[in-house]
């Protein structure tokens, strides 16, 4: 039998959570150390008793083979580079879209290669799986146009990135649909003691993740009784296959939200492994490297 792919989870929000309980139900996988930062160690040893809970991939007691980065987008920049240049393979959920995660995609890309380690980008549901099936949809039909609509539902990446101004004692951020093809957000705000709203609201809706959208922006004592992790995603495409229009393409799902991206991340740790040294999207990665038993899918389906 061959040896288990050695994996270790960075970060234990809700989402590196579900990652390492995902990772302990594979098959193929071990888990084999959760780094997080100091003042949660113990917390994090209590729930996962017998794995090692430590502060930084130098104090692993073995090394690696994949580290799922369940950490917020912006501490992909700094951290996967840094990994991938030591021989580890990395997994991300990095969620800012355009021009930043082609930047990054061209950072890592060099990295991985020089250092024989591979990295997946944006495996997640959006970016991710939902990227995946709009990119099937125009196989399908070349011509027209796509819409996606999200929500209603709670997006991790903007709840994270509101929380980490000051001032915000806790925060919740809800995409809720608008127009076909477009999204709006609700944005539920704590504010910590000796902070106006109104200066904290401000500085939040100038971060990138909020300033191009429609924000909501409500003041709350306790986002807590807010708090539904479920979310949807719509995507229609209407266009033209072999010069005929009116096809009509349609995915809907809805789903939990960390749950689905750590599986999704833990099904990608499965994938870098099999990959050439580089940095993918999940949209580069032929579907079988992701599964545990392609060849039975295949016989399954064919």
């Amino acid at each position: 039998m061959e040896s288990k792919i050695k994996v270790t989870v960075m970060g234990c929000g809700h989402v590196g959570q579900y990652s390492a309980r995902a990772v302990q139900l594979a098959p193929d996988m071990e888990l084999t150390g959760i780094i997080e930062m100091g003042c949660r160690l113990d917390e994090i040893r209590c729930m996962f008793s017998g794995i090692p809970v430590v502060e930084s991939v130098e104090d692993l007691p073995e090394k690696p083979d994949v580290v799922i980065l369940g950490v917020p987008s912006r501490t992909v920049i700094e951290t996967a580079p840094k990994l991938l240049a030591a021989g580890i393979r990395t997994v991300d959920a990095f969620d800012m879209h355009g021009d930043p995660f082609m930047n990054l995609r061209e950072t890592l890309g060099p990295i991985a290669r020089e250092n024989g380690s591979a990295a997946i980008m944006g495996a997640g549901v959006d970016p991710g799986v939902s990227t995946i099936i709009r990119s099937i949809f125009e196989m399908w039909a070349p011509t027209g146009l796509t819409y996606v609509t999200y929500g209603p539902g709670m997006s991790m990446g903007h709840t994270v990135a509101a929380k980490s101004y000051a001032g915000v004692r806790n925060a919740l951020s809800i995409t809720r649909p608008g127009d076909p093809g477009c999204h709006k957000r609700d944005l539920y705000l704590e504010i910590a003691p000796g902070f106006e709203f109104e200066e904290v609201k401000g500085r939040v809706l100038a971060d990138p993740y909020f300033n191009h959208d429609d924000v909501r922006v409500f003041q709350v004592e306790d986002v807590n009784p807010l708090i539904d992790m479920g979310h949807a995603i719509q995507i229609h495409r209407k266009g033209g296959a072999s010069g005929i229009d009116n096809q009509l393409l349609s995915f809907e799902t809805t789903f939990h939200n960390p749950a689905s991206t750590a599986q999704v991340m833990v099904s990608a740790a499965r994938a870098v492994t099999r990959l050439q040294p580089g940095a993918y999207t999940m949209m580069e990665v032929p579907p079988l490297m992701y599964l545990l038993e392609g060849e039975r899918l295949l016989k399954r389906l064919f």
